[in-house]
């Protein structure tokens, strides 16, 4: 029986001058597949995963070619109510699909305006907050929670929704290992009960394991589809994928012990407005030195960034930017001394274009250079997307503008904040390349990220949080050895 068929698809963004994102896409999923979408960033993913739940061409206005049906029936055929209970997607940003005051309601608005009895929507808000560990959190507003913990409640109000076809984009982006573990169990589970699950996905060692099939898409074309063995092959990376795992390690060796330090932490203790406690906090970042803040989901990696930026003030102890206490400078001062790029990108947009949004930073610092802007634009292949705005792009590249945004200025600490998620392999390889120049010149990197992996071979220390408290400072290859440490910090696979 099919689930899914599109038959010659094509689609254009109303904001894309006419360029086509899907070029003539032709593929049929059969009832209880369970599929990986895979390929480069703007590769036709997203937009494809959007067509399968008719957001396109309900919602996202453009041009449409061709035609999808879901159970045989065209998309542009049926209301959203009917195609919401048929083919449930969880969002590459979960944030931009949350909106309700907390965890619990999230979940049951779905439930409501389908009209479920009361007494059935109790049972799935228990059934869905259980299956992904978030009965803790059940009275949580889900936009004071981490970006793990938001994807896991995005899944959850999916999965209480319990529609044939489970659609997922970038789901293990910004989780961290243990929770990916429970995702992927969800995942089998749902698949052992003859749902279709489609997961589109660059994290390729979390997914092909689990797949019977795989579909790859290039410049908005499909170029192979098949079963997982036959993506084992050198053309893989051309592509833009990549099939590293957290086991590839390559350490590190370099000596810091005569470089100034940038940026020291003593004694830090706060509190946020959501009452999460940080606790005596100490650490040094030095000149040209790469760190990651690695640790599960709601540890305070994010919570720590925001306090050495401004952004949020400790309660105790002292943080110092170039030898200059935080506490005396404002934010906007800091914003010279530490250029940051969040794990959620559009909550930094604030320009029309992609160009603006770039050079902004730099033009309002009076630290401008053309030259450097145009070696950014390269770097991170933003050129034919300057005139674009920043809001319409995949979750891929609006990461590349924020990380060129956040270099612009040429910052003392360059903070960036799971830089790895939602990109492909070419970025990944390029990013890595890019740091090591940046660390010759003196560069300071400070990386907030679960891809162990590119932590492991990109930096020479680990700074391990849990709970709000900093529990282990070393070298990567031996904190991976400690199997105790690592599952106290939730890192262990």
């Amino acid at each position: 029986m099919v689930n899914i068929k599109t038959d010659q698809l094509s689609y254009a963004y109303k904001t894309n001058n006419g360029v086509s994102v899907l070029k003539d896409v032709s593929l049929t999923i059969g009832a209880g597949e369970y599929v990986l979408l895979c390929g480069a960033s703007g590769s036709g993913k997203s937009t494809l995963c959007k067509t399968f739940n008719g957001l396109i061409p309900h919602f996202y206005p453009g041009t449409m070619q061709g035609v999808v049906r879901i159970a045989g029936r065209s998309t542009g055929n049926q209301s959203v109510r009917d195609l919401f209970v048929q083919a449930g997607m969880v969002f590459q940003n979960p944030e931009a699909q949350l909106f309700n005051s907390t965890v619990e309601r999230e979940i049951a608005f779905g439930l409501e305006s389908l009209g479920i009895a009361r007494s059935e929507i109790r049972n799935r808000i228990d059934l869905a907050a259980s299956s992904t560990g978030l009965t803790p959190f059940i009275a949580r507003n889900p936009h004071r929670l981490s970006g793990g913990e938001q994807q896991l409640t995005a899944i959850a109000a999916i999965l209480a929704i319990d529609p044939d076809i489970i659609i997922l984009d970038e789901p293990y982006a910004n989780l961290d290992p243990v929770h990916v573990i429970q995702i992927r169990e969800i995942l089998r589970r749902i698949h052992r009960q003859g749902k279709t699950v489609i997961i589109s996905e660059h994290r390729l060692t979390s997914t092909l394991p689990d797949v019977q099939r795989v579909v790859i898409l290039d410049m908005g074309r499909i170029v192979s589809d098949g079963p997982p063995d036959k993506l084992l092959s050198k053309d893989a990376l051309a592509l833009g994928l990549e099939l590293r795992t957290e086991t590839d390690i390559q350490q590190l060796a370099y000596s810091y012990s005569d470089s100034p330090v940038v940026l020291s932490v003593e004694n830090m203790y706060a509190t946020t407005p959501n009452g999460f406690n940080l606790g005596n906090i100490n650490f040094d970042l030095k000149k040209g030195e790469c760190i990651a803040l690695v640790g599960a989901n709601g540890s305070g990696k994010t919570t720590l960034l925001k306090h050495l930026n401004g952004l949020y003030r400790p309660s105790s102890g002292r943080i110092a930017v170039c030898g200059q206490n935080t506490l005396k400078l404002k934010t906007s001062q800091l914003a010279r001394y530490i250029g940051t790029a969040f794990q959620n990108p559009c909550s930094q947009f604030f320009k029309l274009t992609v160009e603006d949004e770039i050079k902004v930073g730099a033009e309002v610092l009076n630290c401008y250079d053309k030259a450097w802007l145009d070696e950014l634009v390269n770097l991170f292949r933003l050129k034919p997307l300057l005139k674009r705005s920043p809001h319409r792009l995949s979750g891929g590249e609006k990461k590349r503008v924020a990380f060129a945004a956040a270099m612009a200025t040429k910052p003392a600490i360059l903070a960036l904040d799971e830089p790895t998620a939602g990109q492909d392999g070419y970025f990944r390889k390029a990013l890595g390349e890019f740091l090591i120049r940046l660390r010759r010149q003196g560069q300071a990197v400070l990386l907030i990220t679960h891809d162990l992996a590119f932590a492991s071979q990109n930096t020479s220390r680990w700074l391990v949080m849990s709970y709000g408290k900093l529990i282990a400072d070393e070298v990567p290859c031996k904190l991976m050895a400690d199997r105790n440490l690592m599952q106290q910090a939730g890192l262990a696979m």
